[in-house]
């Protein structure tokens, strides 16, 4: 097993054949020591953050499965805080698409004189460029084929993908009579294969989500669902 890289919130290791290990850390992005699922860097420890992230990302990650959903997920240890995953090939130096179901973060600051806090959204899709130091720019369909980022016809089943994911997470989430306000999630190409498939984590800090109308944390989200 090699040290790959140190990632923010997860340090990746080489496993053979064509598989890595993610290791979950107990760091979570934020400013001024207040936690921001947002934010580009790390901001604060929280103990038992790691391990909830990863408790979150398996369930969901086992119930895509069970859909025939193309994912990166083999395996996920609890008592290790790892899970295995398929290597993938970002797209770009890598993008985050997000869905959002209804006004609130960056978009109400970017559109608030359209709408208001809390607007109900068509599981709107909008696609953002990593890039810390330019605070991650939001992208076009136009702009991802010019620059030989995407081509249209995969920025399509990125959009498709994305919100059927997206409708299973939020109904799983509704059984718990929990609201998804939005989403960030991530792709890549499979690298065996070269298949368009989900990577990354699925959990409260990729995700905004409410319990009548009040906000609820990441933390509190994986105790309240998995709970």
């Amino acid at each position: 097993m090699i040290l790959k890289y140190k990632g923010k919130t997860k340090d990746v290791y080489s496993l053979s054949d064509n598989q890595v290990l993610l290791k979950f850390k107990d760091d979570v992005t934020g400013e001024n020591g207040v936690f921001d699922p947002g934010a580009n860097t790390v901001g604060l420890t929280i103990d038992g953050a790691g391990k909830s992230g990863l408790k979150m990302t398996k369930y969901f990650f086992e119930v895509l499965a069970q859909k025939n959903v193309l994912t990166h997920y083999v395996s996920a240890d609890l008592n290790e805080v790892s899970m295995i995953v398929k290597e993938a090939v970002p797209f770009g130096k890598g993008l985050e698409v997000i869905c959002r179901y209804r006004a609130v973060g960056s978009f109400l600051r970017r559109y608030g004189a359209y709408c208001t806090e809390g607007q109900k959204l068509d599981a709107l899709v909008e696609v953002t460029i990593k890039d810390d130091e330019r605070g991650d720019p939001t992208i076009s369909d136009d702009t991802l084929a010019e620059l030989g980022v995407l081509k249209r016809e995969e920025y399509a089943v990125l959009k498709e993908r994305t919100k059927e994911i997206c409708h299973i997470i939020k109904d799983e989430l509704a059984k718990k009579d929990l609201e998804l306000y939005d989403i960030k999630l991530e792709f890549g190409r499979d690298k065996a294969t070269d298949e368009i498939i989900l990577i990354d984590e699925i959990s409260g800090g990729n995700m905004r989500v409410y319990k009548g109308g009040v906000y609820i944390s990441p933390l509190d989200l994986e105790k309240e669902f998995l709970g």
